[in-house]
């Protein structure tokens, strides 16, 4: 699919009707889906499963020739062999979800050649369609996004619930459970910094990284280093996506961290 080729109305489409059908599941917070953990700690539901299908049809129908890598859809090895693949978290922040809060979304990437092209964050309980397309900035609800221009790490907001003793000249801001709608905020200037230390998966990010990168703002692992996709394994240690003028002394903070942990194994 050359860049002129992209139907981006088509994978909106697709997006937003996947978004409204897990709204409707969620029924203002009263949802009655089945729910199970995947593994300990790890909540799944029938909507996760429901929205991964209907996005697989749809989103293959627009570009067949993709592949498909998805957090409720076992992997394989086809998707190394293709160009292009969908990364999709059909229901990132399923706590949330099941909880009856809003902070989660659809999550949809279009990656090419490692990259991402296209990003896609629908969040319909709160009424939020974030999109960015690589070199074409990036949206929320058609409007422009510029991430911040803090150059002070001290006084950073971060969406936590709370903050280790080490990180306490930090300011915590409200957190949603889904991970690209935190990383969406450093995007939208309402977050300034958002960092992990553990093993993540593609899905996670994948969206959510083009769209903060597409508002200025720089997106890594927990070491510094430069994100990629459709990887065989399609994880990376950390994340880090903060505003330009700190994204350095934020990694000089968290990466000993980081090397630290991957030291211990």
């Amino acid at each position: 699919m050359p860049e002129a080729d992209i139907d981006l109305r088509a994978i909106v489409g697709a997006v937003s009707d996947a978004a409204d059908r897990a709204l409707t599941l969620w029924a203002g917070g009263q949802t009655l889906v089945r729910q199970w953990e995947k593994v300990p700690g790890h909540p799944v539901c029938e909507a996760d499963l429901e929205i991964d299908e209907m996005l697989r049809q749809s989103l293959g129908a627009i570009d067949p020739g993709a592949g498909w890598l998805s957090e409720e859809t076992a992997d394989t090895v086809h998707r190394l062999n293709l160009s292009r693949v969908w990364v999709v978290d059909p229901i990132d922040g399923t706590r949330d979800y099941l909880r009856g809060r809003t902070g989660w979304a659809v999550s949809v990437a279009l990656v090419e050649q490692g990259a991402v092209r296209v990003g896609i964050l629908a969040a319909p309980a709160r009424n939020q369609l974030w999109l960015a397309q690589a070199g074409q900035g990036a949206s929320r609800n058609g409007r422009s996004l510029t991430a911040g221009t803090r150059t002070r790490l001290p006084g950073s907001r971060v969406p936590a619930d709370q903050l280790p003793r080490h990180d306490s000249d930090l300011v915590t801001v409200d957190k949603p459970n889904s991970i690209a709608l935190r990383m969406a905020m450093v995007a939208a200037d309402e977050a300034d910094l958002v960092a992990t230390v553990r093993w993540g998966n593609e899905w996670d990010i994948a969206a959510a990284g083009l769209i903060a990168q597409e508002s200025g703002a720089i997106v890594t692992d927990a070491l510094g280093d430069p994100l990629s996709f459709n990887r065989p394994q399609p994880t990376a240690f950390g994340l880090l996506c903060a505003a330009p003028g700190i994204h350095r002394a934020a990694t000089d903070r968290l990466a000993p961290r980081a090397r630290e942990l991957l030291a211990r194994g």
